[in-house]
């Protein structure tokens, strides 16, 4: 865990570093009025960028957690469709306060209930369209989610008529004005943060399950409906609360980038909620402190492109899943079975050379002291001349072959190796022809693909199933 939050750390430092570069950038390029702006946003001098800080990272971080189970329940998109939803449900809630208090239409807790109300139908319609016909999944949430934006692009356009006063700044919902929260709108994101994060931490095991096997859980008992509709209430829940920072069009990005970054470092779900919440707070953080700095860039729009920065480092570096790791994996991997195949085919030639009619007959001096050629090894395993070389180079570094003569010989590290490996790959191919009932001209194939990945386990459990077979230290060659 320890190394976990170190490197985290780093990353966080890497944040914070290219946050004052940018800044300094600034201030070197457009004088007083950008130092003067950077010095704000350094030591949070502003109330509006102390209120738009807080608020939107207490968000990313709400929304990391949440994305989290929406990533892995294979419902990320379902925050697009709340969110393109919910544009109806304030128009209408516009509209009809206007009617029964004209001039009053601009009340934000009726225009958040009417867009979590028109969040939650475009939801059910979801499920509904999904489990009552053939249409998949990604196809009802695009049937909803441009419907109901065509519906509120329609109503939106009967607000152009009305006196400007009153519908000044409803567009803004689209796409988010953090500069206009105030102290009570991050009371209220920080009372609603601290409930998500109660109720994640309450229902973390029942949750986890529904992500996993919701089919298991739900012969086991398990509320899975009620389940998945209070999920659905809370990706509802920062949909609203995201509607004036970063605005309905983008609120999707809150929930899946930081969940989508999380899981290329780690398969440990705690661990993935925790980075997930720290990367959506860092995103938000770096993009309103970027946006204070240049007022001229959206915020909302900062916001997710520090969100999307932080998604490539993770790409490209994730532990688990980063592109740069998984290559050095399977070149690891790709180097472990050649090795293991070097060896084998090494050992082969030696039961060659010696004329054993048996292979328990070879013992330490012939593992040692008979010499392999190249020859003799591409024509044991077909390899390239070239191959064979880049094998032979990479074992003398590891002191399994050491060159003599015209060829090498095995080290007693690579006699030991070499012994364990043609053991494995044996042991495999006696498993197969006699409970898998595979032809002995079918099972070199198999077991060469198998071998590599056996664990010593396996290995104790398949030489009980045979022990009555063993007749030596070395298991014979069914080919022989």
């Amino acid at each position: 865990m320890s190394w976990h939050l170190s490197r985290w750390a780093v990353l966080l430092g890497m944040g914070v570093l290219g946050l004052f570069f940018l800044t300094s950038a600034a201030h070197a390029g457009t004088g007083e009025t950008s130092s003067n702006t950077f010095t704000r946003v350094l030591f949070l001098q502003d109330y509006t960028t102390r209120n738009v800080l807080v608020g939107t990272t207490l968000l990313g971080m709400s929304g990391g957690v949440v994305g989290v189970f929406m990533l892995l329940r294979k419902r990320s998109l379902i925050a697009d469709v709340v969110g393109h939803s919910a544009l109806p449900g304030i128009v209408l809630a516009f509209l009809l306060t206007q009617v029964f208090q004209p001039g009053s239409g601009r009340n934000v807790p009726l225009l958040m209930l009417g867009a979590a109300l028109a969040g939650l139908l475009g939801a059910l319609f979801v499920v509904l369209i999904e489990g009552n016909s053939r249409i998949k999944a990604d196809a009802a949430m695009a049937i909803v989610l441009s419907t109901f934006y065509g519906i509120g692009s329609a109503l939106l356009t009967v607000t152009q008529r009305m006196p400007e006063q009153s519908v000044a700044g409803l567009k803004n919902y689209l796409n988010g004005q953090p500069a206009a929260m105030d102290r009570s709108d991050v009371y209220l994101i920080a009372i609603s943060s601290a409930v998500l994060f109660g109720l994640t931490l309450l229902l973390f095991k029942e949750l986890t399950l529904l992500c996993f096997d919701s089919e298991f859980a739900a012969a086991d008992g398990w509320p899975v409906f009620r389940l998945d509709i209070l999920l659905t209430g809370l990706v509802v829940g920062i949909t609203i609360l995201g509607m004036q920072s970063v605005g309905l069009l983008l609120v999707v990005a809150v929930l899946v980038i930081p969940a989508a970054s999380a899981r290329f470092w780690t398969n440990r779900i705690r661990l993935m909620t925790f980075l997930s919440a720290a990367l959506g707070g860092l995103a938000a953080a770096v993009g309103t402190a970027l946006s204070a700095t240049f007022p001229h860039i959206a915020a909302g729009a900062v916001i997710v492109l520090a969100g999307t920065a932080l998604f490539l480092v993770s790409l490209i570096f994730g532990r688990e899943r980063g592109i740069l790791w998984s290559w050095l994996e399977a070149r690891r991997l790709k180097a472990k079975v050649g090795q293991h195949d070097l060896l084998r085919a090494a050992y082969e030639s030696i039961e060659a050379q010696v004329g054993a009619s048996e292979p328990r007959t070879l013992n330490e001096s012939d593992l040692l002291n008979t010499v392999v050629s190249i020859k003799e090894l591409t024509d044991a395993r077909s390899w390239s001349e070239t191959r064979v070389r880049q094998l032979l180079q990479r074992a003398v570094r590891h002191q399994l072959l050491e060159p003599a003569g015209y060829g090498w010989h095995l080290t007693p590290e690579g006699a030991d190796r070499a012994r364990r490996a043609v053991r494995n790959h044996r042991l495999w191919e006696l498993y197969l022809i006699t409970f898998a009932d595979v032809a002995p001209s079918h099972v070199d194939r198999a077991a060469d693909r198998i071998e590599h990945i056996l664990e010593a386990d396996v290995i104790r459990k398949l030489e009980a199933r045979l022990a009555a077979q063993q007749t030596a230290a070395m298991w014979q060659s069914p080919h022989d």
